[in-house]
């Protein structure tokens, strides 16, 4: 019986109705995402020790006076929110592109070495070229994240089966397990490097000006078009290789977009904010939950759950213990480990 009611669903024509039904559904669900956004902005804008009304943040934003409120949104709230979009979108991005081109569902932007390149690129910029400020180990993260995904591609493409997700997963976890071993050992010999190194490491968007914003926005930018560029190739190599190859996908081509793409999101999130958990493993999964597994809406959905989740992980971080706060990255692990959890949970429960 069951077998039946499968192949009849499997059989049935998909017709214009359910199309246009599903892309209006989609299209609610993406209009609902990005005002979840626009909430989360006004609350970073308006929350904290000191709380402010929604009149007084627009006219510090459109009519600066030069007042205490004027001074709190433009020179405290307004960095980690414009931090918290680039950071959040880029690490939701990657998320999806790390999932997708190693088909496993609990990846996350850690799974290739990237961050771990990133932690690699801080440290040495401390210890050995004596950068004491964020805005100038910002370079040195990205470069070093760039430096570990180039790396376990070109390993990965050495292999018998080529860049395969099982050889990707492998690579990034040795690479990710050496640069660690390398950071722990700087650290162990150089106590200025440890006190700086743990600021960063914690993750979060207190701290951070404009610049460091606008020092890694080009990266987010360029990270976003490109895995634009792939998202129909994703939706192949989702089928396997041999039918993305016949339906007229280079998935070479394909690969080294995606993993172009999710290297620039990772290097340029973790340089800014530090290593910040769970974004990259949640958002991708509760985007495809809401409109399907079509990477085209999943990215333009991720996008911008992803900066939403971060945004209020650092609200909520500022409302625990005023007037201190908890880094956002605390937060997000938090949220992230019964999730994690939950998700292990269910894929046994789909291969039971």
């Amino acid at each position: 019986m069951r077998r039946r009611f499968v192949s009849t669903l499997v059989s049935r024509p998909i017709t214009a109705g359910h199309r246009t039904g599903a892309r209006g559904r989609r299209l609610a669900v993406t209009l609902a995402a990005a005002l979840v956004l626009l909430l989360a902005v006004l609350a970073s804008f308006a929350l904290g020790s000191r709380p402010l009304g929604v009149d007084q943040v627009w006219h510090a934003l459109v009519a600066p006076d030069g007042g205490e409120a004027s001074t709190i949104v433009r020179e405290l709230r307004m960095p980690r929110t414009a931090l918290g979009l680039a950071v959040g979108l880029a690490l939701a991005v990657a998320g999806v592109l790390f999932q997708a081109l190693t088909r496993n569902p609990l990846a996350e932007p850690r799974i290739l070495g990237i961050s771990a390149g990133a932690s690699c690129g801080v440290v040495l910029a401390i210890s050995v070229f004596g950068v004491g400020t964020l805005a100038g180990y910002v370079w040195f993260g990205i470069g070093g994240a760039l430096l570990a995904g180039l790396l376990v591609f070109t390993v990965a493409s050495r292999a018998r089966e080529g860049a395969s997700p099982v050889t990707l997963a492998l690579v990034g976890a040795a690479i990710d397990a050496t640069l660690a071993s390398v950071v722990y050992a700087l650290l162990s010999i150089n106590t200025r490097t440890f006190e700086e190194y743990r600021f960063w490491v914690v993750g979060g968007l207190t701290g951070r000006d404009l610049s460091v914003a606008a020092q890694v926005l080009p990266f987010v930018l360029a990270g976003l078009l490109l895995a634009a560029l792939v998202a129909r190739g994703l939706d192949a190599l989702a089928l396997g290789d041999d039918v993305a190859r016949g339906l007229g996908h280079r998935i070479g081509l394909v690969r080294l977009g995606g993993g172009g793409a999710a290297v620039l999101l990772t290097g340029a999130a973790v340089a800014a904010a530090g290593p910040i958990a769970f974004v990259g493993l949640a958002v991708p999964h509760l985007a495809r939950a809401l409109v399907g597994a079509d990477h085209r809406w999943t990215l333009a959905v991720s996008a911008l759950l992803g900066p939403a989740l971060l945004l209020a992980a650092d609200v909520a971080g500022r409302l625990v213990a005023p007037p201190g706060e908890i880094p956002a990255g605390i937060v997000t692990a938090l949220i992230g480990a019964p999730l994690l959890a939950v998700l292990v949970r269910r894929a046994r429960l789909v291969t039971a």
